[in-house]
């Protein structure tokens, strides 16, 4: 990214407990010790910045959190250093939705992500893997964040809404100016939903005369509670929501345990002797690298372990934060890819919890197996430097690895 598109900076921090800032550099560089400083101090912590917001920071605030509909919105889902006013054209049900909307929303997007619907799907992501390796298993050095990672579930999701995988990189740019650009730009953001609601009409456009067998058209054909179909601008919110919600989170989850891999001999060795360990480290991996911060919006006065909240606030609901708590995890600070008792909540917590989260859990065993067994040497280049995304998500934008056995 260029200096022209670097949104203006904030002033550093200088004392995290009273001003705390997520886009801060070190955060987005380390954030982990900050998260022990400020449980340390308080489970709920403030900033004055982004117009108000509170930071919970132990597992138990979060979920205190994340299960109260009545006190907490989800109206917006973002923290943002603006918070424009809610509309059909910026709402992504269910993920924007409170109840009663929420759950005949969220009902409608389960059954294309059920267990049985992601195996059906598994092949398209073994064969994507192995097409992007191809590519690049010659090389000595390789970006695997620009070459591999991030192409994954960009091309996944483009299969399962039926538009065509080649478009990826638009689809990677969207994000970006959503997730990152957007925090401190609002045009960005405007101007990211408004070429995702052109492009994604003229697929809703084509199959109103020649109806498809994927997302798109299922959406289409889906009926809200009262039996009628569902308006356009739900139809587009819900592809919004698919397009950046399956994307960025899982590219990044899929980078941080490949960098974990890279700079970890012991853990990457184990997995290539024992593949059927594959599963429960991804569980692992995604407690200690959870990809994904949502946020709340206070709407009513009240306490959250002991500490008042009020409205006007938002809520940077840290699900990274909570997997980290030691008083729920044992060694929490450390990747035990064994470890058996996992209750994390890198997908959620209460009734929010991720509609994708068999996908994200498929992708992220089939890119893991398919690279440990055609690239079983791997380590971090020393040459190059790893770079974080900032905000929202947080996964390795550059992931520089040299592939093969030490020289």
């Amino acid at each position: 990214m260029s200096d022209v598109d670097q949104p203006a900076a904030h002033p550093p921090v200088t004392d995290w407990v009273h001003d705390f800032d997520h886009t801060d550099p070190q955060w987005t560089e380390d954030p982990f010790p900050i998260w022990d400083e400020l449980r340390a101090a308080s489970p709920v912590v403030h900033t004055k910045r982004f117009l108000g917001c509170y930071l919970p920071t132990t597992y138990e605030a979060v979920r205190e959190i994340a299960n109260d509909s009545e006190h907490f919105s989800s109206r917006r889902i973002i923290v943002r250093d603006v918070r424009p006013e809610i509309t059909s054209r910026n709402a992504a049900p269910p993920i924007t939705s409170d109840p009663p909307e929420h759950k005949p929303a969220k009902q409608l997007l389960l059954p294309p992500f059920t267990p049985d619907a992601m195996k059906k799907l598994e092949p398209r992501v073994r064969a994507i893997c192995n097409e992007l390796i191809d590519d690049f298993i010659a090389e000595r050095r390789v970006d695997a964040a620009a070459r591999y990672t991030k192409h994954i579930p960009v091309r996944a999701i483009a299969h399962m809404l039926g538009i065509p995988e080649s478009d990826s990189d638009l689809f990677i740019n969207w994000i970006h100016m959503i997730l990152e650009l957007g925090i401190r730009d609002e045009s960005k953001l405007l101007q990211a939903v408004q070429e995702m609601t052109a492009y994604f009409g003229g697929h809703i456009e084509a199959r109103k005369n020649k109806p498809t067998d994927d997302l798109i058209s299922y959406l289409m054909n889906a009926k809200d509670k009262n039996g009628n179909p569902l308006e356009d601008s739900h139809v587009m919110g819900s592809l919004r929501l698919l397009l950046i919600a399956g994307i960025d989170t899982t590219w990044s989850a899929i980078g941080s345990s490949l960098w974990h891999l890279a700079k970890t001999p012991a853990d990457r060795e184990r997995l290539i002797v024992e593949p059927g360990l594959i599963p429960t480290a991804v569980e692992e991996l995604l407690r200690a690298y959870s990809p994904v911060t949502m946020a709340r919006e206070v709407v009513k006065e009240t306490t959250v372990s002991g500490c008042p909240v009020k409205p006007g606030n938002m809520v940077l609901l840290s699900f990274p934060a909570a997997n980290r708590d030691p008083k729920m995890f044992p060694d929490a600070d450390k990747v035990v890819i064994d470890r058996r008792e996992n209750r994390h909540a890198a997908f959620g917590l209460g009734i929010h919890r991720c509609v994708g989260s068999n996908l994200a859990r498929m992708e992220m065993q089939v890119a893991l197996e398919e690279w440990l067994k055609r690239i079983p040497d791997f380590r971090l280049d020393p040459a190059g430097t790893v770079t974080w995304s900032q905000g929202t998500v947080r996964g390795p934008r550059q992931l520089p690895f040299l592939l093969g056995k030490a020289m």
